[in-house]
């Protein structure tokens, strides 16, 4: 009987990571499920959890590296103008959502090599592929992740690893909806005036994206049918990239 796969998916407490972290459950896949967030990641069932700070990077030694699949999604938003964006919180935003994935790459991949199969997917973002007003870090560490995940799709591909990028538009998550209220505030607009014409207006598609749909595109990455499937972004952006 083949050993199951084991999976390290982070940011799993709540929105996109949770959706993955019981999607690949359900195809018989060990999860690992970690996040800063122990109440909410105690509401996971069928898997096991480990709170941690993504942004601590000394600390991430401690998490498993014997994994065989790899979902970084761990990610944090600030909405402000340039001039006015922390530097301090940005550097956290580079750190959280570029070097914690590099280095979780780092150290799982040693493992996946000396399988001869790994699956690293990142869950990146429109904003990987398209810049927006007020989200300097954002769109950099996203657009970086996906210069990262190319990297990994090269030199993996003959050790068996692929290495992709998801990229959603809105997801109907505590991320996006705790943005309504910044966002209305940089823009000088309510929060449902947020929503139409700032969020959903690039989109063909008018509405949000909901979490177990990237999870599904998460698992088909991971089943049978992706070992061709490296070096890409998937977009789920309800057409915004089509522009």
């Amino acid at each position: 009987m083949a050993t199951p796969r084991r999976a390290l998916v982070t940011g799993a407490a709540s929105g996109i990571g949770a959706a993955c972290a019981r999607r690949l459950a359900a195809d018989g896949v060990q999860v690992v499920a970690v996040d800063h967030d122990r109440d909410q990641l105690a509401m996971l069932e069928g898997v096991q959890t480990v709170v941690a700070d993504l942004a601590d990077l000394d600390r991430l030694a401690d998490l498993p590296a014997d994994v065989d699949i790899l979902v970084n999604n761990a990610g944090v938003q600030q909405v402000a103008p340039i001039e006015q964006f922390p530097p301090e919180r940005f550097g956290y935003i580079v750190r959280l959502m570029l070097e914690s994935p590099f280095r979780l790459i780092r150290q799982t991949l040693p493992h996946m090599y000396g399988r001869g199969w790994g699956r690293v997917i990142n869950i990146s973002s429109v904003h990987g592929l398209r810049a927006s007003p007020f989200k300097a870090a954002y769109v950099a560490a996203k657009h970086g992740l996906e210069g990262l995940s190319k990297v990994v799709a090269l030199e993996g591909a003959a050790h068996g690893v692929t290495s992709n990028c998801v990229n959603p538009a809105y997801v109907r998550t505590p991320l996006v909806t705790a943005q309504l209220a910044d966002q209305a505030a940089t823009h000088g607009l309510t929060e449902s005036e947020v929503l139409e014409k700032v969020m959903l207006e690039p989109v063909a598609v008018k509405r949000l994206i909901e979490p177990d749909e990237v999870a599904e595109l998460v698992a088909v990455l991971c089943g049978p049918a992706s070992a061709s499937i490296t070096g890409s972004s998937f977009v789920l952006d309800g057409g915004w990239t089509a522009h």
